[in-house]
């Protein structure tokens, strides 16, 4: 993974603004999974939260909170579902490990401090994303690749 890569980490909008359901995209192939956590996240806060309404407007009083709750109950699902419904693996950055690489690869202090979580019930992996939300949006949490190798390691390498 590229510097573009290893800073990408998913950040909305200010809370309550126009834009405060939307997805900060940086440029290259990130967009690509920025753009399509984005639909599911519209389509959450649209029909799937409960709430008193579903008019357009409410998409711009999102708060902080409601921001959190939105992603990490997308993450979860599309962590489910590239799983079959039945599991989902969650990969978070634990104590940096300190590996001697094989020969022919290269430590880079990210991959080796790598931990995943699995989970058989999707309320569990919610929670715990939800827990640990800000892994994934905090600034240098690498939190798109952390959702990329969920996304595998979901699917399973067999799969």
């Amino acid at each position: 993974f590229g510097c573009e890569w290893a800073a990408a980490h998913f950040s909305f909008h200010p809370p309550r603004s126009e834009l405060a359901f939307a997805l900060r995209a940086g440029q290259g192939g990130t967009r690509a999974i920025l753009a399509a956590v984005q639909a599911h996240i519209i389509t959450y806060l649209l029909f799937t939260r409960e709430t008193e309404s579903i008019h357009l407007e409410r998409l711009c009083r999102v708060g902080r909170r409601e921001q959190g709750q939105a992603l990490a109950t997308v993450l979860a699902q599309t962590l489910w579902a590239a799983g079959g419904g039945g599991r989902a693996a969650v990969c978070l950055i634990t104590a940096p490990v300190t590996v001697t690489p094989r020969e022919g690869y290269r430590a880079n202090s990210f991959t080796e401090g790598i931990r995943l979580f699995e989970f058989s019930e999707k309320a569990a992996a919610q929670g715990f994303i939800s827990d640990h939300i800000d892994c994934f949006k905090g600034k240098g949490s690498h939190g798109v690749i952390l959702f990329l190798y969920s996304l595998l390691f979901s699917r399973t390498l067999e799969r």
